[in-house]
């Protein structure tokens, strides 16, 4: 294949806008804050089960609460009853006086122990809106830090896309000058070579496999004409030459 030396290392500014925009892709795909948004969403899922576990135990409690209190209203008030028949005087039969002392003195330690059950689950309750609280502040915080980083994150990826864009401008620009078959062989080798298609030859040393011509393929590079497309026979790249080529 033939191309002009200035065609040739044309390319070069090709690869080294290629070699540019595959290390802004690989920085695109591990932005730091992929990573630190990924964990955050795995810590915010789990704090926001425990939310939702403890509101529902805090909305139980509540009910469980307002049961055991109405319960005890319950027999207050159905003691106040018996109490108020007592005083009246109008429970004259020993035993029905009896039986109504007694029940009046039954319901005396059923609303103690009444008392007693909503305490507990007064205790219950509260503790169950202090870890909901606690656990709602956990999730508006890393919430708010989710959204911090999301914002980093995108400023970064625009970032990156704009360069990106100049980039492609730039390459669509110095390719259109390049031999339509020397750029296609080019594309073809960057593909098969992981991104190196084109590597300039430094000081008789390939730059695209880092080694170092022996002396029958310097000999064979030197005598090309200029404008013969020449190939590494270590790694088969296009091997452009320089004026530091060393030839």
């Amino acid at each position: 294949m033939k191309a002009s030396p200035v065609d040739q290392i044309r390319l070069l500014d090709v690869q080294a806008l290629d070699v540019r925009l595959t290390q802004l892709a690989h920085q695109r795909k591990n932005l730091p804050e992929h990573a630190e948004i990924r964990a955050l969403e795995g810590e915010l899922t789990q704090v926001r089960s425990l939310l939702v576990a403890a509101r529902t135990e805090s909305s139980d409690t509540a009910r469980e609460q307002a049961k055991a209190e109405a319960d005890v209203d319950q027999v207050r008030k159905r003691a106040a009853r018996d109490q108020e028949r007592l005083d009246s005087g109008l429970v004259t039969n020993p035993k029905d006086l009896s039986n109504l002392q007694s029940e009046i003195a039954s319901l005396a330690r059923r609303q103690d122990d009444l008392e007693t059950v909503v305490l507990e689950v007064m205790e219950r309750q509260e503790a169950a809106e202090a870890r909901t609280a606690e656990l709602t502040a956990s999730v508006t915080a890393l919430e708010a830090k989710e959204a911090e980083l999301t914002g980093r994150r995108d400023a970064s990826l625009a970032g990156i896309g704009t360069e990106e864009e100049g980039i492609r401008k730039q390459r669509e620009q110095i390719a259109a000058d390049v031999p339509a078959d020397l750029l296609k062989l080019y594309d073809k080798l960057r593909e098969q070579q992981g991104g190196i298609g084109a590597a300039r030859l430094y000081q008789r040393r390939c730059e695209g496999c880092r080694l170092e011509l022996n002396i029958t393929e310097v000999n064979e590079v030197r005598a090309a004409a200029a404008d013969e497309v020449v190939r590494c026979e270590n790694c088969r790249r296009i091997l452009v030459r320089t004026p530091e080529s060393g030839l």
